[in-house]
């Protein structure tokens, strides 16, 4: 039998404990689940893609058949060339369905061996963002409770470096 991979793409500028939630799920739909670290052109990221890369590995080290991929290319391109026949993604709310929908639809124009699969944000988890807590901390608040310690360390120690008041522990 065929192994069965999956893809979860993303920014995670920085992975998230909701990130966090739909990596375990999606993990158990497949037998291996490419964790692909990409740059969006309209995001300013926060992290390189190495320290991205570096952080999704850390949280994911302890998760079997999970492996974490930079990648730069079309996601179907990406997806093809990982073997993959799943594209995993998460939803938190009405406006990420309507804009995974239309994305869902292109990609299936681009190439119908792969399936998108959505993956609703746990309701604890749903309002979190990584554009969030990086504005969160940018102005001093906490935001150990959308991440975690390692990650809020990351996050701390960069808006420290960047001058800004960094986060603030509750």
């Amino acid at each position: 039998m065929k192994e069965r991979t999956g893809v979860y793409p993303g920014t995670f500028d920085p992975i998230t404990l909701g990130h966090m939630d739909i990596i375990r799920r999606g993990a158990k739909l497949v037998d291996r689940l490419v964790i692909g670290v990409t740059t969006n052109a309209s995001k300013s990221p926060m992290f390189s893609v190495e320290e991205r890369l570096e952080m999704v590995r850390r949280e994911t080290a302890d998760l079997p058949g999970v492996s974490v991929v930079a990648f730069d290319s079309l996601l179907m391109d990406f997806a093809e060339a990982q073997g993959a026949a799943v594209i995993v993604r998460g939803l938190r709310a009405v406006a990420d369905f309507e804009y995974e929908y239309q994305m869902a639809g292109m990609n299936q124009q681009l190439n119908n061996r792969v399936e998108t699969v959505f993956l609703m944000a746990d309701v604890a988890l749903q309002p979190i963002a990584s554009r969030l807590v990086k504005e969160i901390a940018l102005y001093g608040g906490a935001i150990h409770k959308f991440v975690t310690p390692a990650v809020d360390q990351a996050v701390t120690a960069r808006v420290a470096a960047l001058g800004r008041k960094g986060s603030a522990r509750a």
